[in-house]
């Protein structure tokens, strides 16, 4: 799933906040439509939806509209399941393919 270190820097980030943890297993459990799982996880919609963006950024949920049979579009997220095993085999191969520059002094 993951061939790069910008992949796994971009799951270490996103898994990085309580609140990401959170939504992302009440979404591993069963999907679930926005205003349900900000009612869940006890945030606002504004801020569900600014950790959910990173999480889709992550490659860790998905997100699609559905219409009722009313004719309500409603937003439902789901996880995407993974595995990631950390280990110094795994950080050693990462850390050949990176390359740190700094910003030179003017």
């Amino acid at each position: 799933m993951f061939n790069n270190y910008e992949q796994y820097t971009k799951i270490f980030d996103a898994l990085s906040h309580p609140a990401r943890i959170k939504i992302f297993g009440v979404l591993l459990k069963e999907r679930q439509y926005v205003s349900e799982l900000a009612r869940i996880v006890n945030i606002s919609r504004a801020l569900l939806y600014m950790h959910l963006k990173k999480l889709e950024v992550a490659g860790l949920v998905v997100g699609h509209a559905e219409i009722s049979s009313s004719g309500k579009a409603t937003k439902y997220y789901e996880a995407i399941v993974f595995e990631v095993t950390i280990n110094p085999s795994l950080l050693i191969e990462l850390s050949e393919t990176i390359v740190v520059t700094t910003a030179k002094d003017d």
